[in-house]
Parts: structure tokens; sequence; C-alpha cells
């Protein structure tokens, strides 16, 4: 240990600091090719007074800190950077509460975003955020980015679920934000602040999230197109009608050819795309919708519309098969998502770039996975070219760089795109508010 990792250590309790190098590398880095840097050390904090003393020595020695979950982002957001601190709190993993009679729960930041959902279905409750990552990454994750996932078409993204948080500052003070209640207004919406920042304003050591009642019946519809655009206009004309679906997901043929490929799913030849659509009740509608589908199946049994499902979570590990990916989530409105799909397409084609896309089709939240050469130690210049376009054409469509993955660092050469100067000022302004050393998750989300 150095001078400086000897008095973190001094300063928590036996076996909370790790400085192994290679123990440190394995912390230093998230499911993105982005290289990191040099951490000191790794804390693994197990209450909030390990990140209290954390942050106070931090400040003290203003040393740089990047705290971590469980290590699942996709912007590079948790990469380590030169002679920080990663701050893990992948082991504070207690559900503190949970109250059917209020239909909320306090958690920790390293619980499982499953384990609290399968917590709270043994109270006929569930917890609506449902990122794909769900089975690995932890709520305090979820937090930072806002993640959306499968069931946001309906529910919302982690914003809408979160009512309160208990979150140590820079300097090491405790802050209690927001509220035990469904609604309050008094003061600022700190929460809200936040909750999608990305580590660069606060340590989020507990959570008071809004539980809501588990559905008794579900249907699902599987649809198979031999045109991707003609998916997306089912989508849009399943919102249209009112159906209001509870998970709307669409995958496109890159994505199920590298599905077929590794689980062998039966995959025709014909199809283009796919789209899983889940209601409350019954399905016909939503069948009946898909029109120009080459095939439709309803699900006639929980097992059956699992399996449906199972087949889109599936889709990053098949595709992380074929090469390294810089995955990306830009998010357009709904009545537009037809033309976002067909850009992306002649994108690919235009640079010769392996473009395999799923989206969160019911908010339009749509996720290009660019996939390049395993040997490479960033994406070739193609890629990035056409990862460009494919940013700039989703803006000029009215929409979002990033729906839920967050800015972190491989966003943030096109932020000014969106943001503009004056935002950009305001940014700046809040983060010395919050982190006036500049030592929160330096360099990541603005």
């Amino acid at each position: 240990m150095t001078e400086l990792t000897s008095a973190l250590a001094a300063a928590l309790p036996d076996g909370r600091v790790l400085t192994d190098p290679d123990v440190v590398d394995s912390y230093a880095r998230d499911r993105t090719f982005v290289p990191p840097g040099r951490a000191l050390g790794v804390v693994l904090a197990q209450s909030r007074d390990d990140v209290v003393a954390t942050m106070r020595w931090a400040s003290e020695h203003r040393v740089p800190v990047v705290p971590r979950g469980a290590g699942t982002g996709l912007a590079g957001g948790a990469t380590a950077v030169d002679g920080c601190v990663v701050l893990s709190l992948a082991r504070m993993t207690a559900i503190r509460e949970l109250s059917p009679q209020d239909e909320i729960a306090v958690v920790e930041p390293g619980v499982i975003t499953a384990d609290l959902d399968r917590a709270a279905r043994e109270h006929g409750l569930m917890y609506a955020p449902d990122p794909s990552s769900y089975e690995i990454s932890t709520i305090g994750g979820n937090l930072a980015t806002n993640a959306g996932g499968l069931r946001c078409v309906k529910y919302g993204v982690t914003r809408d679920s979160a009512l309160g948080l208990e979150v140590v500052l820079a300097d090491g003070r405790v802050l209690n934000t927001g509220r035990r209640t469904m609604k309050g207004v008094t003061g600022y919406d700190l929460t809200g602040l936040f909750v999608g920042s990305e580590g660069t304003l606060g340590v989020i050591t507990a959570a008071t999230v809004r539980l809501r009642r588990a559905p008794r019946e579900m249907a699902t519809v599987a649809a198979e197109f031999t045109s991707l655009r003609d998916a997306a206009a089912a989508v849009s004309a399943i919102v249209a009608a009112g159906c209001q679906p509870s998970m709307l997901e669409l995958m496109d043929r890159t994505t199920l050819q590298a599905i077929d490929d590794w689980k062998n799913i039966g995959l025709e030849p014909s199809t283009r795309a796919m789209l899983i659509a889940q209601a409350e009740g019954s399905a016909d509608e939503m069948a009946a919708l898909c029109g120009a589908a080459s095939f439709v199946a309803v699900s006639s049994t929980p097992e059956e519309a699992a399996e449906l499902i199972g087949i889109r979570r599936l889709a990053y590990q098949a595709k992380e098969r074929l090469g390294q990916c810089l995955v990306e989530d830009v998010c357009v409105p709904r009545s537009v998502l037809p033309e976002m799909i067909t850009t992306i397409e002649e994108v690919a084609a235009r640079h010769g770039v392996m473009i395999a896309t799923v989206a969160h089709a019911g908010d339009g939240n749509v996720h290009p996975v660019f996939v390049f050469d395993r040997g490479l130690a960033e994406p070739p210049e193609e890629v990035w070219t056409a990862a460009d376009e494919v940013f700039r054409a989703a803006l000029d469509l009215g929409g979002t760089l990033t729906g839920e993955h967050g800015v972190g660092l491989l966003k943030k050469r096109w932020l000014g795109l969106e943001t503009g100067p004056v935002a950009a000022e305001l940014h700046q302004g809040i983060k010395r508010v919050f982190d006036p050393l500049n030592i929160l998750n330096p360099g990541k989300a603005i």
C-alpha cells in the first residue's frame, strides 16, 4: 500500500481496501471496450459509514472516486480514472424494508434488480423497472443511469419509481432526499436530480422505491416480419390503438441470427424482424394489428410467455459473441420510429458496418449495436462515422442521444449537439455546488 491507501485503510474496517493490481484491474472497467485508468485501489463498502469515511478521506486528499455497482454499464460511466479509488457498492445488498401496505421498499444500492422484484412478488407486488440486465445489474447502477428496460413503455423508467434517496456527498455529509409518499412538492426535486447523474453528484447508499401491483394475467404476442420497417409500423399501430402494452420489443435480423446461431430458435430465412408484445388480459387486438406479419403467435401459458421474452433477453449476450460492441441507445418520438429504423439500416449498408438493432419500441428507445473486430482496441473509423450519423439522425427526428444507458465517456463527443451552451453552463454550475473539488466520477456524463 502507498501512504495514501494506508490512510484510507486505517479509516475503514479491516478488509475493505484492496490494492493488489490484478484485483483492482478487475474492478476498473464496465462492459464497454473503454480502457480504464490506473486506480490506486478499491473500497468494498458494506455500509453507509464506509462510504462516508471514504468520501471524507477523498476530500481531504483530493483523490477522485469512481462509484461502481455491478459493472454492467454500457457507456463507460464506471471505468476507473488515473489516480482514483473505485468505490464498490456491490456488497450493500440489504432490503431494509418492504411495505406491502404502502407499496414501497427501502433498499441498498447493491441489491440486484431481479431480487427486489422477486421479493416484491411474494406480496403480490412488483418492482417495475426491468432492464435486460435485471439478473445482474444493481439498483444503485439503475439509479445512476436512470435505467429503463422492457416494461418502461407502461411503467416508466427508474426515476418514475424513485421516491427518495440517501446520498453521501463529496465531503462525506449525508443527504436525505424525497419522501415515502406517492407525491410531495416540498423544495426542489433533488431525488430526480441525483437519478441519472451517473455518480457525479453523490454516492447513493439507499433508495425508497415505489412498488406496483403485479398483474394477475398477462398475454404475450410474438410476430415475425419480412421487413423491419413493417415491424416498426406495427409498433406505431399498437400504440395508436390504445392497447397499453406493458412490453413492446423489436429485434432485427442481425440480432435474431446471432441468437439463432447460439440457441437454435428456428429462425425462418424470410424473417427480417420480430416483435414481442405483452399486455394484461387479452392479446387479440395486438395480434390483429400485426397484419403485415408473416407469422403471429399468442402465448397460451406463462411458460410460453417466458420463453418468448427470454429470446429478447438473450440479445446482448448473443451480439457479444460476434465481436466487440459499441452499444448505443438513441430515443426518438414513437411516431418516427420507422424512419429511425430505416436510417440505421441505410447507415449500416453505406459504411459496411454490422449494426444489430433491438428496441424498447413502445417508447421509441432504439439500441443500435455496432459490432467490430475483437482484436481492435477501439472501434474503427467507419464505426464512429456510422455512429455519428445515427446520433445526428436521432436528434434531427426530435430525439435524444441516450434513453437509458447514460452519457458516460462514450457519448461526450456528441453531448453539445443536444444540450447547447446554456445547459452545459448550468450542468457545470450544479456540479460545482455538489462537488467543488471535482472528485466524484470526474470527466463523465457532462
